[in-house]
């Protein structure tokens, strides 16, 4: 719905201002296009966005039609349930994900770096402070992880453990952003 905009001549007779119709199509047009980028989204991905479930159900129903009518009128419809939303947090998490190689590389140095440290220390404090840094990791299964990643690396087993510790924490780094 367009706004209407009272504004006074230089008389003090009121006339109504209308919104420029190009701003208006430009603003549709990048709304779409926002659109049009989370139907292109996994299904994981799209949850962390916590949409409304109705917009949620029509965007993963307009991911699987083809570019025909139906999806047409889907995607008008994303659109305007798109506009009524602050799309701020939205587009943030877009770019993350469209800009994921320089996220990838970074949570995967720093799994790997903690996984490192976490393998070849002897004492617990370095988990003791990784817990306290990443209040959202669940201390026994971190604590078993490193404990048999330790094991099997004094005994020379292939490294599935200390895989399965770096699987973990890559997740609890990709949760974080």
């Amino acid at each position: 719905m367009t706004e209407i905009f009272e504004e006074t001549d230089d008389e003090g007779i009121p006339y109504a201002v209308r919104p420029n119709k190009s701003d208006i199509k430009r603003t549709i047009a990048k709304v779409l296009e926002i659109a049009e980028q989370m139907t292109v989204l996994s299904t994981e991905q799209l949850k962390r966005f916590e949409l409304p479930e109705i917009l949620h159900a029509t965007i993963l129903q307009a991911a699987k039609m083809p570019q025909k009518t139906a999806r047409k009128r889907e995607m008008k419809f994303i659109t305007a349930q798109l506009r009524k939303m602050d799309l701020t947090p939205i587009e943030e998490q877009l770019a993350r994900y469209n800009s994921t190689s320089f996220h990838a590389v970074r949570e995967h140095h720093q799994a790997e770096k903690w996984r490192d440290k976490l393998v070849l220390t002897e004492d617990n404090t370095l988990l003791t402070q990784f817990l306290t840094q990443y209040p959202k990791a669940n201390p026994q299964q971190l604590r078993q992880l490193q404990r048999n990643a330790k094991k099997e690396r004094l005994t020379e087993k292939p490294p599935k453990f200390s895989r399965l510790l770096y699987k973990y924490l890559k997740k609890l780094f990709e949760d974080r952003d």
